[in-house]
């Protein structure tokens, strides 16, 4: 994994891009690529790439970036130019493809292939890839940049247009660097933070910054146009499964495509880990690991609050790595410890979140065993049926919708309750109200904060400013477009194209980048995942489709992992950091000052703060 940096000059004069200002962003993501780094500038300098390297495939000068390819066809300035973050799982394979027509590879990195490929099919060489991706590719002889992010959105991209220069980065803060970007916060993402818990794309802290949207390519052209080409949809992809026939055996199909996934993902010139812990997901992500290779390292963080307790996830995880034949590490975590590696995280968030802090940890743990690659189980919940919701969302809207399709009723409804559930249950207050559809219950479900309850924190005017610059309804729109004929498969399509997408991708990126550990997850992959729509369509009744996948290894998951309740990855010690007297701001509002309210709904206000947002 690694630090890309672009800047490309558009605006008239001769002036070209600073090279100060270049160094200071890609030097401000360090831990992202501790083993390397590098500069490219084109002959007028109005175009500069860079790099930090995290040498993970190539390890040896081979995989120096940026890196650059003369056209086969092309005069002088003609060279194409890469700068890249990420894996590409099939590049042996792509490898092969180009010799096949007649390209010659110097390397064994899948950054080169990278370059032969855009060579030979332009902008559509990301339909050609497997993997997790974020890169600038700039066409030297067509004077044009291409930017793209992978299908899922794993890897982040960053962009900046100041109506002079575009400046891209794979973290978001890298790029306050730069003196022309201001550091402006958005209040549409503050409301996003405050209701989703997480900044929706392609939105940002920064009104100055958006988000590369994921599956997509953008193109910038000489003039400082751009077109933006959206390779794959979610939804899409779910909607497309729905229509396939049934399988035979639901079991084979989640196996097959699995054990697939895994195989691909261990590719890697250094020694690949996993995260264990207690449940289907990491359990499952190493049994199958396990299959491909012995003496697998995994890596689990036990908590000194939860010990000795039905919540300690360590014994069983012990089990687990015994059963797989893993060398395992336990880190446990104590009070003291959190309390002093809190500022660390903060800073080490490159976008506000109310989670992350356990990837932080573990990741923390695994770097510190010398791992500079781990498996993590992320995705399996979203993907077969893990949560709740995939029950309580259907059960709720299939029981309100003839109410709520009442014009006024709901509303009505949410105002004279929200007084007297303000104190237990504030989101209750709108269960007619937004009981109207799918996506609404979703929402209500999920929300860390109800949009109603924004003005309580954020005064009226600006909460109302920002929810209708944030566009909520826009958001879940999206997320399901085309929208699944299933409830199943509106549910899957929203828990992983916002949830996942830009809350759990994100802080897995930040937390494992902080350490320079690259996270690797095997159960989003854009080649396994129509396998496992199939799947979850077929079997969608939580717990089957995580039942499945606790038999996908030869020996499947314990039963004892099998048959425990669904805990999460927690933190005990998150009530006692929005606690600490620095982030006491909180206490000045009644609705989070409560004894009743939780801590999530504190931390996301907290977090804020330490953003500059509110």
């Amino acid at each position: 994994m690694c630090g890309v940096v672009g800047m490309f000059r558009y605006g008239q004069g001769e002036r070209g891009v600073d090279p100060d200002e270049l160094l200071a962003i890609r030097d401000c993501m360090r831990t992202r690529g501790p083993d390397g780094e590098g500069a490219w500038f084109s002959h007028d300098r109005r175009v500069a790439l860079a790099h930090r390297r995290l040498a993970i495939i190539g390890l040896g000068d081979q995989g120096a970036q940026p890196m650059e390819l003369r056209h086969r066809c092309s005069g002088a300035g003609g060279s194409l130019v890469l700068t890249f973050n990420g894996e590409i799982y099939n590049y042996q394979e792509l490898r092969r493809h180009l010799a096949e027509r007649g390209h010659h590879l110097r390397s064994q990195t899948d950054t080169e292939v990278l370059l032969h490929l855009y060579e030979e099919y332009g902008s559509e060489l990301v339909d050609f890839l497997r993997g997790m991706y974020a890169f600038a590719l700039f066409d030297g002889g067509a004077n044009t940049m291409l930017l793209a992010r992978d299908p899922l959105g794993i890897k982040p991209l960053y962009l900046a247009d100041d109506g002079d220069t575009i400046r891209v980065a794979s973290q978001a803060r890298a790029l306050l660097e730069s003196p022309s970007v201001p550091n402006t916060t958005s209040d549409a993402a503050l409301a996003g933070l405050l209701v989703f818990g997480s900044i929706p794309e392609p939105l940002t802290a920064w009104s100055g910054i958006s988000a590369v949207p994921s599956g997509s390519t953008i193109t910038i052209q000489r003039d400082g146009s751009s077109s933006v080409r959206r390779f794959f949809s979610l939804s899409e992809e779910i909607t497309r499964a729905e229509q396939i026939p049934a399988p035979q055996s639901v079991d084979e199909l989640v196996r097959d495509a699995l054990s697939d996934s895994i195989k691909a993902h261990m590719v890697s010139d250094v020694e690949v880990g996993v995260f264990l812990s207690a449940g289907i997901d990491s359990s499952a992500v190493l049994g199958l690991a396990a299959e491909q290779k012995q003496s697998l390292h995994a890596v689990t963080i036990g908590f000194e609050e939860y010990a000795g307790s039905s919540v300690d996830e360590v014994p069983l995880a012990r089990v687990v790595a015994d059963i797989y034949g893993a060398r395992h590490s336990v880190d446990m975590v104590t009070r003291d410890g959190f309390s002093s590696w809190l500022p660390t995280m903060l800073s080490d968030m490159d976008q506000p979140s109310i989670d992350g802090l356990n990837s932080w940890l573990v990741a923390r743990a695994a770097a510190s065993q010398g791992l500079k690659v781990a498996l993590s189980g992320l995705g399996g919940d979203e993907f077969l049926g893990g949560y709740s919701t995939f029950v309580t969302v259907p059960t709720w809207y299939h029981r309100l919708r003839v109410p709520a399709s009442l014009p006024g009723l709901g509303r009505v409804s949410r105002r004279l309750l929200t007084p007297t559930l303000r104190k237990h249950q504030p989101k209750a207050a709108g269960i007619l109200e937004y009981g109207n559809s799918l996506a609404h219950v979703w929402l209500l479900r999920r929300c860390v904060q109800a949009p109603w309850e924004l003005p309580s924190i954020l005064g009226k005017e600006r909460a109302a400013a920002a929810l209708a610059a944030l566009d909520i309804d826009s958001i879940l729109a999206d997320a399901i477009t085309p929208e699944p004929q299933t409830d199943v498969g509106v549910v899957a399509a929203l828990e992983g194209g916002l949830y996942m997408r830009n809350q759990l991708l994100r802080d897995a990126d930040w937390a494992g980048m902080a350490h320079s550990l690259e996270i690797r997850v095997p159960l989003v992959d854009s080649v396994a995942l129509p396998v496992l729509a199939r799947a979850l369509t077929r079997v969608w009744t939580p717990p089957a489709g995580k039942q499945s996948l606790g038999r996908a290894p030869n020996p499947p998951v314990p039963s004892a992992v099998m048959a425990r309740s669904k805990t999460g990855f927690s933190v005990p010690m998150a009530e006692r950091a929005v606690n600490q007297p620095d982030f006491s701001d909180w206490r000045r509002i009644p609705t989070l000052a409560h004894p009743r309210c939780n801590w999530a709904r504190r931390w996301s206000y907290v977090v804020a703060c330490q953003f500059g947002m509110v």
